[in-house]
């Protein structure tokens, strides 16, 4: 595999938000993902659950709940406005106040004509929802305490409503109320406390389920709004449900971190009397549950502890593939540092700044060197207004760092005296440089050219601008745009190191090049089914590599504009089993100078070297080697040598560099030490304490 110095960064302090909503579009097999700091992701559940879409948040923008209408995705929060967003361009497209004061939760009835949101002035607002915008229609009955769950009967002519210590049902198109159902407050010092209706479910055949602060998942009747059934789930508050497509299947998140599910079953075999039996038991999470989404083959959950967990249902699952594997999603599936390469340079990404680290040096040999210079810390960079930071990156001569929020790109230069740090703006936004057009003002990503002269930028409908920049500032060049017309937001940018070359992939799978000398379309590579989550330009080649969500691989010969003998080599003899069925994404791809043959990638779990030189692996083939190689001698070990070299020392990577100096740079973000900054768990009794 080879010997490299490594610098093992931990101290990117990056802290995941904790997930507040979801919401799955059947579809389109999207699901939304809300989290605490407002910002909202867009999850491919049938593309191994890629990350397709980040929409950052913004300072005091708390999301409370998500709803799909038909392909338009809406939120809803505390702020009292509700939020439509333009998901192609992965921006708020508008906002409009409710005023009904802080909104609780929202839900769009399946015929995609209405949203209904509940507001903590005890009402329950519809909004009719139109091609362009969404316009209010009118109120429900006024209650007295605020609405904090709704639902819509699939027929769209009822909505059943969750509150303080009742259920109410309403009558859409008379607006007043059907039923109140009113919810036990428990026994003991509980009947003290309000009982809180914090999720809801309204089926097709009138029965509405409900959550509550007692925990207890009740089924009631809306025809007569009497109690069916309670199911006593736990000591603690159940906060989310879900219900299957079919409704034949309910899952529930509670307070202690627990997910359960119920199913629609027939207690006696051969009759059709069938009731909701709780069935299992599902502790992938250590804190609050606060929501769930049952989606075709899959439970998914996420709460305060920020992992999104994906729990494969097996009853479901004709046979074993990808799907059945348990998955966590920890990290972002992009790129949060950004390295300087040659300078020695890392820069962190945080929703509201930046930080700029000059790595340490180290001197001897062996397996731990000593540290020679501590890594210091350069620069703390704080973001203009309240918008989240959506892209970064550092130039490899480490003179110019640029930002962008959804509103405003910001291009800096670094003087360094005598490790003092002066920041020299070039704001590519505003009145005072009229020459820069208005299509600059934001970027989905950036990248810098080799030789730090050129700033690439991705903006809308999949073009990217070019900017050259210098000492004496910074001049935009042209704009480089797809034959293909599409819209869809570039999420990776990769340039050559000889300047000639750089291309571009978006949401649509669209991977184009541009050749930078006549800055024209040179050619697009063929459209493959699973998303792009990483791409380099070979040094020396100018081979275009690309890794895909479902694992595949690809190089592309950009100047003979087809895929090199390697890559079908690659397409016809298939790749290992071991390495098809990961379930975290490849987020870089790096080449050695000094060897030409690898291809070097990383996930979040392991680093791999893929020597080109050497024969693939098939599945008779054992794939973890190292070991066994260790033992054989150098003749015995060129029969058992595979393209493929895995290192799993580390773990929880975020980010790994190649340096000119042939050191690594391995950024690792422990889980362990985002679990030690998280709010205390509810306490549990645990047996025999």
């Amino acid at each position: 595999m080879g010997e490299f110095k490594v610098h093992r960064v931990r101290f990117f302090d990056y802290m995941p938000s904790g997930i507040r909503a979801l919401a799955f579009n059947q579809d389109t097999e999207r699901m939304a993902v809300a989290r605490m700091d407002g910002s909202v992701e867009v999850f491919h559940c049938s593309d191994r659950f890629f990350q397709e879409k980040i929409i950052p948040g913004r300072e005091q923008f708390g999301i409370e709940g998500l709803s799909w209408v038909g392909e338009r995705l809406f939120s809803a929060g505390l702020n009292g406005g509700i939020t439509e967003y333009d998901l192609t361009n992965q921006k708020v497209k508008y906002t409009i106040d409710a005023y009904g004061g802080p909104i609780w939760t929202i839900a769009g009835n399946q015929q995609g004509t209405h949203l209904a949101v509940g507001c903590e002035d005890g009402t329950v607002k519809l909004f009719e929802v139109n091609e362009d915008n969404i316009q209010f229609e009118r109120n429900l009955d006024r209650q007295k305490s605020r609405i904090v769950s709704l639902s819509w009967h699939p027929s769209g002519s009822k909505i059943a409503a969750g509150m303080m210590d009742m259920i109410q049902v309403f009558n859409v198109e008379t607006g007043h109320s059907m039923h109140r159902m009113l919810a036990d407050r428990g026994v003991g010092t509980s009947r003290s406390k309000e009982c809180v209706v914090w999720s809801v479910v309204y089926l097709s055949d009138g029965t509405i389920i409900t959550g509550d602060s007692v925990g207890m998942v009740k089924l009631w009747d809306d025809q007569t709004g009497t109690l069916i059934k309670s199911h006593n789930v736990t000591k603690c508050d159940v906060l989310a449900l879900s219900v299957s497509q079919n409704e034949d299947s309910l899952v529930a998140g509670t307070s202690e971190g627990i997910v359960v599910q119920f199913q629609f079953v027939s207690m006696v075999l051969g009759k059709d009397d069938k009731e909701w039996v709780r069935t299992r038991t599902f502790r992938n999470h250590t804190h609050d549950i606060r929501a769930v989404a049952e989606i075709t083959t899959a439970v998914v959950s996420g709460g305060m502890d920020a992992q999104l967990v994906v729990r494969p249902l097996l009853d479901k699952i004709e046979e074993r593939s990808a799907a059945s594997a348990l998955r966590k999603i920890h990290f972002p599936h992009r790129r949060l540092v950004a390295c300087a390469r040659k300078s020695g340079l890392m820069l962190f990404q945080y929703p509201g700044h930046l930080e700029l680290w000059r790595l340490g040096e180290s001197e001897g040999k062996g397996s731990s060197l000593f540290v020679k210079r501590n890594p210091e810390k350069l620069l703390h960079l704080k973001v203009k207004g309240e918008d989240h930071i959506r892209c970064s990156a550092v130039s490899p001569c480490g003179e110019w760092i640029v930002y962008s929020t959804a509103s405003t790109l910001r291009l800096y230069r670094l003087h360094c005296d005598n490790n003092n740090i002066k920041l020299h703006e070039n704001t590519l936004h505003g009145p005072e440089i009229s020459k820069l057009p208005k299509v600059l003002s934001s970027a989905n990503q950036l990248c810098f050219s080799s030789d730090s002269s050129h700033l690439f930028s991705a903006s809308a409908q999949s073009s990217v601008h070019l900017v050259s920049i210098s000492q004496s500032g910074c001049k935009f060049v042209g704009t480089l745009k797809p034959k293909s017309g599409s819209h869809q937001a570039i999420h990776l940018l990769a340039a050559s190191e000889d300047g000639k070359w750089v291309a571009s992939a978006n949401s649509d799978h669209e991977v184009h090049i541009y050749n930078l000398q006549t800055r024209k379309a040179h050619c697009t590579v063929p459209i493959y089914s699973s998303a792009v989550t990483a791409m380099g330009i070979h040094p020396a080649t100018n081979c275009l590599f690309m890794m895909h969500a479902d694992q595949q691989m690809f190089e592309y010969s950009i100047e003979q504009k087809q895929y090199t003998d390697w890559s079908r080599t690659v397409q016809r003899k298939g790749l290992h089993r071991l390495w098809v069925e990961r379930d975290t994404p490849c987020l870089n791809v790096m080449f050695n100078p000094q060897n030409p043959s690898h291809v070097i990638l990383h996930d979040m779990y392991m680093l791999c070297i893929i020597d080109q030189s050497l024969p693939l692996p098939d599945d008779k083939t054992q794939f973890y080697n190292q070991l066994t190689l260790k033992s054989l001698t150098e003749e015995q070990r060129k029969s058992h040598s595979h393209a493929f070299k895995v290192c799993k020392t580390f773990k929880d990577i975020l980010c790994v560099e190649l340096m000119p100096d042939q050191s690594l740079v391995v950024v690792e973000r422990p889980l362990e030490d985002i679990a030690t900054q998280l709010p205390a768990p509810i306490k549990q009794k645990k047996f025999a304490t």
